[in-house]
């Protein structure tokens, strides 16, 4: 008698170490165990942190890229049509009434999309993108009045104070944060060199081996300044401007050179991404270039793009395309005796075209 057919193993293992969703093809995609953690495991940035430590999890922070909203956006449709759900029936799912009770299933399936995501980003990026009160513009003096009331009444308690403002939960929590809390002490304005003198000993006291420029608890830094300057205004001010100079060990805030321009380009085109929504900002640096936070370099992205003529009506590639081809010319015009500046340098002849590099360094000091 024929003994029966035995499964392999090693195909066993595959399946039962990852998770299929249903694909395009008529074949499952796996994923592994890192993304199905991710995917399925709601944690905060604490546990996110010690699994990097721990296990070597690679996720991604930040903002959401076109092509990961194109992504989520085709998982929220392939969700809604396989199950013949009408989009009313979809958001009633995601803004549940009990928010202590989510469909776990459901978030899981759409963020499987995403390989790299944690669930809990991709619940409050769906969230906030179809909120009904997104996008509401500024702020007016009796919704700052109505928020302070509910604050003083219900606490920090944001998803209960949302539909009395009227605004969602996160922009309530962000706007008593960055502009309500101390307002009456706050500074405005340019920072005087004793309150950069003071931010600059609160953050590197407060370091303590994280990364200066993104593990930094804002608020916290705020409050040891007396609240005399916002979160928000601590965090630009270092990022944008005394996070370099700590790094140049006091040195005056640098130019940037052309080397800085050329690196710059390089390193963007590497990417080969077909949109700039796409650009990872903060990984465009590295030990030996990090004079320059992700906000400078992206404010340098948008000068420089700015001084090409009908750049309105080009796409990436195309805009890419001419820096590339400055870049070039302006290396072979260089002669044998210009000397190239070193990155964060104003020394040294060797520059750009002034269309690619030129514009006022003070926008990085304010």
């Amino acid at each position: 008698m024929p003994r029966p057919e035995r499964k392999n193993k090693k195909s066993q293992s595959k399946h039962a170490h990852g998770l299929a969703l249903p694909a395009s093809s008529s074949e499952p995609v796996f994923h592994s165990d890192h993304e199905r953690l991710l995917a399925t495991k709601w944690m905060g940035p604490t546990k996110l942190a010690e699994l990097v430590k721990s296990e070597g999890l690679v996720y991604t922070k930040g903002k959401f890229t076109a092509s990961e909203i194109k992504q989520i956006n085709g998982a929220l449709e392939n969700y809604r049509t396989s199950r013949g759900l009408t989009e009313e029936e979809v958001n009633n799912i995601m803004f549940a009434r009990d928010g202590k009770h989510k469909d776990n299933s459901f978030w899981s399936e759409i963020s499987l999309a995403l390989t790299r995501r944690p669930i809990c980003a991709v619940y409050h990026y769906l969230r906030r993108a179809h909120h009904p009160m997104k996008q509401q513009g500024k702020w007016r003096p009796e919704e700052d009045a109505q928020l302070m009331q509910s604050v003083v009444s219900l606490g920090q308690q944001w998803e209960k104070i949302a539909p009395l403002v009227g605004r969602m939960a996160p922009d309530c929590r962000d706007r008593y944060r960055n502009h309500i809390v101390d307002q009456e002490k706050r500074n405005t304005g340019t920072w005087s060199a004793a309150e950069e003198e003071e931010l600059t000993r609160i953050v590197v006291d407060m370091q303590k081996g994280k990364d200066l420029d993104h593990d930094v608890f804002w608020g916290r830094v705020s409050e040891l300044m007396g609240g005399k300057r916002s979160r928000q205004q601590c965090r630009m001010k270092w990022t944008d401007s005394l996070s370099s100079k700590h790094r140049s060990h006091g040195q005056q805030m640098l130019r940037w050179s052309a080397r800085d321009a050329s690196i710059f380009i390089h390193r963007i085109d590497s990417l080969n991404v077909q949109d700039e929504a796409d650009i990872p900002w903060k990984s465009l640096r590295d030990p030996q270039w990090d004079l320059w936070s992700p906000h400078v370099l992206q404010r340098r992205w948008s000068n420089m793009k700015k001084k090409i003529k009908g750049f309105e009506n080009m796409s990436h590639p195309e805009i890419m395309d001419i820096l590339r081809l400055k870049i070039v010319q302006s290396t072979q015009s260089v002669t044998n005796g210009d000397a190239e500046p070193r990155a964060g340098s104003s020394t040294g002849q060797g520059t750009l075209t002034r269309q690619v590099i030129d514009e006022d360094d003070s926008e990085d000091s304010e």
